[in-house]
């Protein structure tokens, strides 16, 4: 029986194997490694804006057209959620992270690594089309005029670029950021950093894991306030569904088991087929979550400030990028990359970190996205209770 890893897995392994190989591997035969870095960063540079271009514009869209009473309330309620997310995972990090997350000023090697790390062989520029800013503006007005015109032409154009780009990330980005996130850590190793990114990430993941539970505990005591139901029978209920989405973490092969759970919390069946499905693709609020928390202590890290005013606006656009997430381990923060780089600043080894940090706990957000599909799925239930779709 061939033993299959995931990419959790492949992570672990690519962070054990940097931080060991940085203790003992010549100079000459780590920078080979910071060398397809440097490549693969340069490459990320040049793909992000046709990813954003390819995933978003499409998803708009689709969205828009034929858009009933149903579909417009669903996505307004997702996308409250996952502001709700955002910033209560902004605040609740604003007053936990400075406690547990110390600044070190040798930290500045993060902002600076070309002058603490080791630099590549040579160097390839791989300038991008557009920048970052074009790219979803260019998404938001070819996808928001395909809601109004009658032509279905470009549609269906922007649908196979999407899937040129989803192949492109599932089958050459995704399988070669174990590497990346090796060379990286091979290269923090060296410059004498491992120690503390590694109880960051431990920190992070505990901070995250018990703010999930807190959302989900929100989300569904306001389902049952609204439906007038038990949240805590509610969501025992979707249990099975959040353990599925711990070992599928996809949200699109646990729809299956979602529906089937939300159908116990006695929402009607026509509700469920319509909302489960689109709630899967249109609500991550625990991915969301994720990015915020690890980009907040990213910053934090590197002796960045972290203020209400940079956040706002990060957290309201990462609302929308989710939206056209897509739906493979790793592809909300691949999605994400383009906004935690212009509106935060990040560059390539900072967006490793997040990477690396983001996967770690992957299934976690994964979980939450789902489970909170069924509290959404509840309200809409509740809205339309003397309605059709």
């Amino acid at each position: 029986m061939k033993l299959k890893i995931s990419l959790l897995g492949w992570v672990a392994i690519a962070i054990a194997g940097g931080i060991l190989c940085g203790q003992f591997l010549p100079t000459a035969m780590a920078r080979i490694f910071v060398t397809f870095n440097s490549l693969f960063g340069n490459f990320l540079s040049f793909v992000i804006p046709l990813i954003i271009l390819g995933l978003v514009a499409p998803a708009i869209g689709e969205l828009g057209k034929g858009a009933g009473k149903m579909l417009v309330v669903t996505v307004l309620i997702a996308y409250g959620s996952t502001l709700f997310s955002g910033f209560l995972t902004f605040f609740s990090g604003s007053a936990v992270f400075p406690h547990i997350i110390s600044q070190n000023s040798e930290l500045a090697a993060f902002e600076n690594p070309e002058h603490f790390m080791l630099k590549p062989f040579f160097t390839v520029g791989m300038p991008p089309l557009m920048d970052i800013m074009t790219s979803l503006l260019m998404a938001f007005v070819v996808g928001l005029g395909m809601t109004v015109i009658k032509g279905i032409t470009l549609q269906s154009c922007l649908k196979d670029f999407r899937d040129i780009i989803n192949r492109l990330i599932k089958s050459v980005i995704i399988p070669l950021l174990p590497l990346h996130i090796f060379g990286i850590f091979l290269n923090i190793t060296v410059s004498g950093q491992v120690a503390t990114i590694i109880l960051m990430f431990i920190k992070v993941i505990a901070f995250i894991f018990i703010l999930h539970i807190l959302l989900l505990l929100i989300q569904y005591s306001t389902a049952g306030i609204i439906a007038r139901k038990n949240p805590f029978r509610m969501l025992k209920n979707m249990l099975p569904a959040y353990m599925t989405a711990l070992g599928t973490q996809s949200s699109a092969a646990t729809i299956p088991v979602t529906l089937n759970q939300v159908l116990k919390n006695g929402v009607r069946e026509n509700i469920a087929v319509f909302t489960v499905p689109l709630c899967a693709t249109i609500h991550l609020a625990g991915s969301t979550m994720k990015i915020v928390a690890c980009a907040m202590a990213i910053m934090l890290m590197a002796g960045e400030a972290v203020t209400l005013a940079d956040y706002s606006g990060f957290i309201m656009m990462l609302g929308i990028v989710m939206v056209a997430a897509p739906g493979v381990p790793g592809g909300a923060i691949m999605a994400a990359l383009g906004i935690i780089g212009t509106m935060l600043s990040f560059n390539e080894t900072l967006q490793a970190l997040m990477i690396a940090l983001y996967i770690a706990m992957d299934s976690f957000g994964t979980a939450c996205n789902v489970t909170g599909d069924g509290a959404i799925t509840v309200v809409v239930d509740k809205i339309f209770k003397n309605k059709t779709q």
